[in-house]
Parts: C-alpha cells; sequence; structure tokens
C-alpha cells in the first residue's frame, strides 16, 4: 500500500512536469510573429508621387519693330512704293518715313531725333554724322545716284534750252544751299559758268526740291533746278537741260544705320534691303541710277 502512495505521487509529479513544459512560454525571449513595420523604412519605399512637369511657353511672337526712315524729298515716291513691298515680306516691322531737305534732316538728328535709317541726296551730310560720331561704322551704302537738270513749266514760251539760259526767267526757283542739297550742286553750276551772281539776283529759294518742284509746275516761277526723279514725276514741268558735263560733282545718295537707333538689326536689313534688286528695280523706275 505504501509503494502504490510512492507510484501515485510519482504519476502526478510527472503529469504536472508535462503540463508545465508543455505550455507556450511569454517571456522577452519569444518570438513574435507579428511584424510591426519600420516607419523609416515604409517612407523609403512609399513612392513619392512623380512632379508634374510646367506646361511648355508659348513661343514668342516676333517683336513688333517700327523703323523710322528720314530720307530726302526726292525719294518720296520711291520710298512709298516700297513700304507695302517690304512690310508683307516682314511680318512686325513697320515703316515709317519723314521726307524733307538732307540738311535739315541730319539738324534733327544731330538734335536726337529717333531715327534708324538716314539717306541723304548729298554726301555731305551723311560725312557731317559720320565725323560727329552718329552714323553706325561699316553700315554705310553709296546707294544712288541723280542727275541735277534745269526744268521749266511744260507750257512755257520762253527760250530756254540750257543752264546759261537760266538768267532770262523772271523768277528763278532753287533749293536753299545751306540745307538742301540740290541748291548746292545749283550754286556749284553756276559758280562753273561763271554766273552765279546773276542768278542769285531772281533766285527764290525753296526748304526742299519737292517745293522748288511745285513752284515751277504751278508757274510761280519760270525756271528752276532740280533733280531728274523729281522732273520725271510731274507731267507739269518739262527738263530742257541737263547740267554741262564737268561743272558740279557727282549727285551720290548714301544710306546708314543711326547709331543711337534702337533696332539696329532690323534697320541694318532694311539698308540691305534698299541695295536688293527689287529696291534698285524700282529707285530706277523713278530715274535713279544704281551707284557702282
Amino acid at each position: 500500500m505504501k509503494k502504490f502512495k510512492h507510484l501515485l505521487l510519482l504519476a502526478v509529479f510527472l503529469l504536472a512536469f508535462l503540463t508545465t513544459g508543455c505550455s507556450p512560454r511569454n517571456d522577452s525571449t519569444s518570438t513574435n510573429n507579428t511584424v510591426t513595420p519600420d516607419v523609416t523604412q515604409t517612407a523609403a519605399v512609399t513612392k513619392a508621387p512623380e512632379a508634374t512637369e510646367a506646361p511648355a511657353e508659348p513661343a514668342k511672337e516676333t517683336e513688333n519693330v517700327e523703323l523710322l526712315i528720314a530720307a530726302a524729298a526726292s525719294l518720296q515716291n520711291a520710298m512709298e512704293e516700297m513700304k507695302p513691298l517690304y512690310e508683307a515680306a516682314n511680318k512686325g516691322v513697320t515703316l515709317t518715313f519723314t521726307f524733307g531737305s538732307s540738311g535739315s534732316l541730319q539738324e534733327q538728328i544731330e538734335q536726337g531725333a529717333p531715327v534708324d535709317v538716314f539717306m541723304s541726296a548729298a554726301l555731305k551730310q551723311m560725312k557731317a554724322l559720320e565725323e560727329g560720331g552718329l552714323i553706325l561704322e561699316g553700315s554705310k551704302k553709296e546707294l544712288l545716284e541723280n542727275k541735277v537738270v534745269l526744268i521749266v513749266p511744260s507750257d512755257s514760251t520762253q527760250d530756254i534750252t540750257s543752264f546759261e539760259d537760266i538768267t532770262k526767267a523772271e523768277t528763278i526757283a532753287l533749293g536753299d544751299p545751306a540745307s538742301v542739297p540740290v541748291g548746292q550742286y545749283s550754286e556749284e553750276i553756276f559758280t562753273s559758268l561763271g554766273m552765279l551772281d546773276q542768278v542769285k539776283e531772281k533766285a527764290t529759294y525753296g526748304k526742299d526740291v519737292t517745293e522748288v518742284l511745285t513752284w515751277i509746275a504751278t508757274g510761280n516761277a519760270d525756271a528752276g533746278v532740280v533733280y531728274a526723279t523729281d522732273a520725271k514725276s510731274s507731267t507739269d514741268v518739262k527738263v530742257v537741260a541737263e547740267a554741262p558735263e564737268g561743272s558740279v560733282s557727282k549727285a551720290i545718295y548714301p544710306v546708314a544705320v543711326v547709331k543711337d537707333s534702337k533696332v539696329q538689326d532690323a534697320a541694318k536689313s532694311f539698308v540691305d534691303y534698299l541695295a536688293s534688286e527689287e529696291a534698285i528695280g524700282i529707285f530706277e523706275k523713278y530715274g535713279f541710277i544704281a551707284n557702282k
């Protein structure tokens, strides 16, 4: 009986031991099958949204450019014919002209007028601006030549057929030699012929060649000196003589970009156009001669 009690106690002990050993352990060394996400890893793995590209800027339209061209009055008809042709071929460019005597235009440029291109009826005015540092270096072209002629009203009955005959007229129209190139050429001719003082006694001086032409065309002067191109533009006058050979220097028309122009590239392009075949053809239509 005593032996049986010992066996029973042993069995109870073994059962308790086995029961305890099979229970799950719950200490700090136990393995946890649930993985807690690492915040830093999550941030690294999470794909950042792609940056949205800024829309491309629309292409800029060609900037509008206005060119102010100061040109001798005798160029007006030719220049005005060129204007729509040039503007049509050069979108965004507008040509604005101011016409007058080369001397007065020279003075305006010297006083700071916002001129981009200057075209004179003589070398004198262009040279003065060059010497004053007002012309863009390398931009000048001695583009055209004109002829100096003696004209009378188309219905004139006076016996005036040469420059030497001009003193037969009661009233003589000339350009002001102080500012008008054709007036300077006129004085050169009459000085060469030895009759300047006689001519001056009957002379009335116009502010530009257009005014001289108008006086003769309307009969307010009996004779006068203009360019061949001016005479060709009016049916109310007729040419009776061309300046005698050797009596006058060549009437050259230079053109150049004004140094203070704010649109020098556009100005240079227009000067290049004036030397083009198309432009020279228009000048010749009005009686100019290409200077070669």
